[in-house]
């Protein structure tokens, strides 16, 4: 324990309570073990960034293909990507939105990349990297 270093965090009252909350339903025993497994796991992710393995994963979007340009700006960015594509499959969930998912495979940083180029496009509702490993044994 004498490796434990002590802060203060300032944070929003409503910000709390949702921690407070997520810290309940993961079962935390308190909220310094919930935030020391956040920052371990962001850490985990920027190394995953930072290594040039290749990986597979599925790229999940949801959007309202009726937003002006939005279809245009997807097609553009997969073109750009089309070495790491190796599928897509459109859903319509309803009369405007669709749930698209596009099935990667390459370097992790060419699909980290893509995602945050998918994100950054105005009218995507939703968004989430599904990633997995190519290893022989997992």
């Amino acid at each position: 324990m004498n490796n434990i270093k002590r802060f203060g965090v300032s944070i929003e009252k409503p910000l709390l309570e949702k921690f407070d909350d997520f810290i309940k339903s993961k079962n935390y025993p308190n909220r310094s073990e919930a935030l020391r497994d956040l920052i371990r796991k962001k850490f985990v992710e920027e190394k995953w960034l930072q290594t040039e393995e290749e990986a597979a994963g599925v790229i999940i979007l949801v959007y309202d293909h009726h937003k002006r340009k939005l279809i245009e700006h997807l097609i553009d960015i997969q073109h750009d990507y089309s070495k790491i594509i190796i599928s897509t499959q459109y859903i319509h969930l309803n009369n405007n939105i669709y749930l698209e998912l596009i099935a990667v495979k390459g370097k992790i940083k060419e699909i980290y990349k893509l995602n945050l180029k998918l994100k950054s496009i105005n009218g995507i509702k939703y968004i989430s990297l599904a990633k997995s490993t190519l290893a022989k044994e997992i």
